[in-house]
Parts: structure tokens; sequence; C-alpha cells
């Protein structure tokens, strides 16, 4: 999906790792850093930026906790959509760890989000160079590819993705949508359908069943899947625009100008990415 954005699924920015931390090294208020840095409880990026600094200045010669307090970091600002910033923080953990993949994995998001596919394909291929079962890794490159219009190889990543980790719903989501982009639809109907298995109220997984449905010219059946992710997700574009083709199909020209006027309000580019289906 090359306009894609109301649709963009990232895997494994998010601080989960938890930095390793040496009672003799730590005292009490380095404890409230390492929580905020690692982003626990949903720290805003503010603080998770002004904890993870103050980790990098107290860690001296522990570049194991440099490492991962520059990592982190760089996902605050990539969160923050300050990307040249967040790469360089990334830089700094590959060059103190060159065998650390999250910072390779997590610098392909930035140069993916900066619209620099190549240099974030090269990331996601050396994150998976050093870590052959990084599932995140795959899922974002085949994120990557498919911007690219890589179907193929952006299949071939997302199967990969998984095998590694069947249960993962986005997996499944995004698989169903690349099928559906290339024509393979009864593919897609399984993907999808196993999607809204793992969680009955994904929207993005309705979503991608609607255009499914829409491109194998079932309109009652993608109207209805686009009211259930609208249910969920009432500011959708894609179900908001899908819904309105189908019901233009459908011989409901005011429903369905009404919900395509919605849809190029939240998204502008949207009427450009369904022709890109075929739609």
């Amino acid at each position: 999906m090359s306009c894609d954005a109301s649709r963009s699924t990232v895997y494994g920015v998010a601080s989960t790792l938890m930095l390793m931390f040496l009672v003799t090294w730590a005292a009490a208020q380095s404890l409230e850093d390492i929580d905020a840095c690692n982003g626990k409880n949903d720290t805003s990026a503010e603080p998770q930026i002004t904890a993870c600094t103050a980790l990098i200045k107290l860690s001296g010669d522990n570049s194991k906790i440099s490492t991962i307090a520059y990592n982190n970091r760089g996902n605050a600002y990539t969160g923050k959509g300050e990307y040249d910033q967040a790469i360089q923080d990334y830089d700094e953990a590959i060059k103190l760890d060159p065998k650390y993949a999250k910072p390779f994995n997590n610098r392909g998001v930035a140069y993916q989000k900066k619209g620099d596919y190549d240099r974030a394909i090269q990331d996601f291929d050396a994150a998976i160079n050093i870590d052959s079962n990084y599932t995140n890794a795959f899922a974002n490159r085949a994120e990557t590819y498919r911007k690219k219009g890589d179907y193929p190889r952006a299949l071939k990543d997302f199967d990969q993705a998984i095998q590694l980790q069947p249960k993962l719903i986005d997996l499944w989501n995004e698989r169903c949508w690349t099928h559906a982009i290339v024509g393979e639809l009864q593919a897609a109907l399984t993907d999808c359908n196993e999607a809204i298995r793992l969680e009955p109220n994904a929207a993005a997984a309705f979503d991608s069943r609607g255009l499914t449905y829409l491109k194998l010219g079932h309109w009652d059946s993608a109207v209805a899947d686009y009211n259930a992710a609208l249910r969920i997700d009432p500011k959708l574009p894609t179900a908001l625009y899908g819904r309105g083709f189908a019901e233009l199909k459908k011989g409901d020209p005011a429903g369905g100008n009404a919900d395509i006027a919605a849809a190029k309000t939240i998204e502008p580019n949207i009427v450009r990415e369904f022709s890109r289906y075929g739609l």
C-alpha cells in the first residue's frame, strides 16, 4: 500500500525491553528512571526521554545500560515523529553493541516512516541476520516491501512472521490485506477470518475483509464488514471509503457519497489509494 498511512502497522517500536539493573549500581532515583526509560505504565515521550538521558549519563562504563537507554530513547523520539533524532540514538546503540538486533529493527522503522524504504530494508535485513527468529523485523520488512509495491516479497515475509508467531492478529490481518490487493481473494478471506477469530473486536480485520468482499463484488457482505469496523473505530478512513464505494454499487448515491466525503476529510489520498487496488 503506497498510500496506506491510515492502516500502517509498526512492529517492535514500543519500549518493552527491560534495562539491565545492578543493585550495587543504582540508587532509588535510578530505579524510577529505569521504569520511565522502559516506558512502564505507558510513560509519555518527554518523561521517557528525560529518564533515558539520565541513565545514559549515569551508566559510565556500563555499555549495556547505555545501549538499551539509547534504543529506548530512540523509540520515544520515533513516537514523537522526530525520526532524525531517533536515528541518531539508534546509531549510538548500534555503535555500542553491533550484535544487538533491536536498534537495527527500530532504526528501520524510523527510516520507513521517513519514506526511505531501501535504508529501512537494509536495517531489517541486519536485524534478521543477527536474530533469524525476529518476528517484528520480518513483519516490518513485509510492510516496507508492500509500500514499495513488492507484494511477493511482502507475502513471503508475512508467511515467515506468522510461522514464528501464529497468534499475532496483526500478521494475519496484514497478510489478508496484501492478498486482497494482489487479487488472491480466497487466501485473503482465510487470513481475515483467522484474524477475526483471534480477535472478534479488531476493526482492521473487518476493514480488510471488507476490501476483499469489494474486490469479489459482494457488496452486501462488504457493507456488513465495514459497519462492524466502524462500530469499533468510527473514523477509520479505509472503512468509510470502502463502505461508500459499496453503497454506490448498491445504488445508494447519498449514503455512498457521504461516506466517501468523510473518508477524504480524514485521509486526502484515499481515492488514489483505492484506485491502486483496482477500485
